[in-house]
């Protein structure tokens, strides 16, 4: 018997967008998506899950040493921030009269776009 095929995510966050950490060490923190992955369903955000690694001196690119970059969450642990409630809202995805699409904020219906 054939196993059922997952249907595949579609990208609901994408870069640029402003989002608040929901779960986790770094919960209530906000910041803006540098990038999404979705194949490994992570999101990278600024200043958001710093990590510390070591790199090796590059004598024509860098000093080596102690470096701090973001680490990329799960995008399950985040969600869409909307500055007017000041909290992660839930969204649907809607068409507007011209026929793009908008995303609008399920508890006050304003678009968060």
């Amino acid at each position: 018997m054939a196993q059922k095929e997952r249907r595949k995510k579609t990208a609901r966050i994408k870069k640029g967008d402003t989002v608040i950490v929901t779960a986790g060490k770094e919960k209530g923190r906000t910041g803006t998506v540098m990038s999404v992955d979705w194949k490994k369903e992570r999101v990278l955000i600024e200043g958001v899950n710093m990590v510390t690694k070591h790199v090796k001196h590059n004598p024509p690119a860098q000093e080596g040493g102690l470096i701090q970059i973001e680490a990329p969450i799960h995008y399950s642990n985040i969600q869409l921030y909307n500055a007017s409630l000041g909290r992660g809202v839930r969204f649907r995805t809607v068409r507007n009269e011209s026929g793009e699409k908008q995303r609008l904020c399920v508890k006050t219906s304003e678009v968060l776009d």
